[in-house]
């Protein structure tokens, strides 16, 4: 838990759990399409979310039981704000996401998704007075925005399309409320444990969604397996790690490292779903989200605040 306190670990820390989310968006389509989910099955694809996160929780509940040689628990007082945080950063999130993904493609969910950062930056201050929102912050945003428009240009190149597009906005806006959320919740709290029951929360609302709407799980065999574990091994160990920084650090200082996930979602992409990012778009739109992480960044070095 000390480490993460440290300005180095923290970096490499964040940049890890960006990897890990980078891997993700290839991933979930290769599940749908391991899992014989079809692009419309709404569904199915909440039941696949919700096998994903629910074992991605029993992954962290185990690993904390087996360490501290006891099982979490939560006090009656922290069930309320943990499920809330649940509900938000898991269960609507990754309804959106889910929904989403499989009507855009693989690039511009994982830049979009980018968005997140610029969302907890303008909206962080209402509920933290030390984070506040500068100008360069609000230049780094614009520049953000512009990267989120550009990757919708020359749409009969691009194989995403704005229904896709805005169903992962909404997953973005819910990041960033979860992102805030998280940085309440886990104060004077063990984040590791708030983010297994989180994931069991939300994981759960995402199985009986799916189920309500009347998907299905059929095919099971090693490859669709294989996909699912590793998408829950991603959620379980991001999330335990990201909560982990925002309990120690700020909010936007932290989230401004999820500008990293474009860039790995996108070579990703392209190498395991042979999707064509050597577009022109894909470059203007990757130059100003690097723009705006790094007006964002200026900022904060220049507030000689620890990060």
């Amino acid at each position: 838990m000390k480490l993460l306190q440290n300005k180095k670990i923290a970096y490499l820390t964040a940049i890890f759990c960006t990897l890990l989310w980078g891997t993700a968006f290839p991933f979930i389509k290769v599940g749908y399409s391991a899992f014989k989910i079809e692009e419309s099955d709404i569904g199915s694809k909440l039941i696949f979310a919700g096998m994903r996160f629910m074992l991605a929780g029993f992954m962290v509940f185990l690993f904390l039981w087996i360490s501290k040689r006891k099982p979490p628990t939560l006090s009656k007082k922290d069930i309320l704000p943990v499920c809330s945080l649940g509900v938000v950063q898991t269960g609507l999130q990754y309804i959106f996401t889910y929904i989403g993904i499989g009507f855009t493609s693989g690039t511009n969910t994982s830049i979009i998704t980018a968005c997140a950062s610029f969302f907890t930056v303008l909206f962080v201050p209402l509920f933290f007075k030390n984070d506040r929102l500068t100008l360069m912050k609000i230049i780094g945003c614009i520049l953000g925005f512009g990267g989120i428009i550009a990757i919708n240009f020359g749409g009969t190149v691009s194989t995403g399309t704005w229904f896709g597009d805005m169903m992962i906005l909404f997953s973005t806006i819910s990041a960033a409320a979860g992102n805030i959320v998280a940085k309440k919740v886990t104060t004077g709290r063990d984040p590791f444990p708030v983010t297994a029951f989180q994931l069991l929360t939300g994981g759960f609302i995402l199985l009986v969604s799916g189920i309500c709407c009347g998907g299905s799980i059929g095919l099971i065999n090693v490859e669709s397996v294989s996909v699912l574990l590793w998408l829950a091994f991603v959620s379980a160990a991001a999330f335990s790690l990201w909560t982990g920084l925002l309990k120690f650090h700020d909010a936007s200082r932290i989230s401004v490292f999820n500008l990293l996930v474009p860039v790995f979602g996108t070579v990703l992409s392209g190498l395991m779903l042979g999707e064509n990012v050597f577009r022109i778009e894909t470059l203007i739109s990757l130059i100003l989200i690097s723009l705006g992480i790094a007006f964002v960044n200026m900022n904060l070095k220049k507030s000689g605040g620890k990060i």
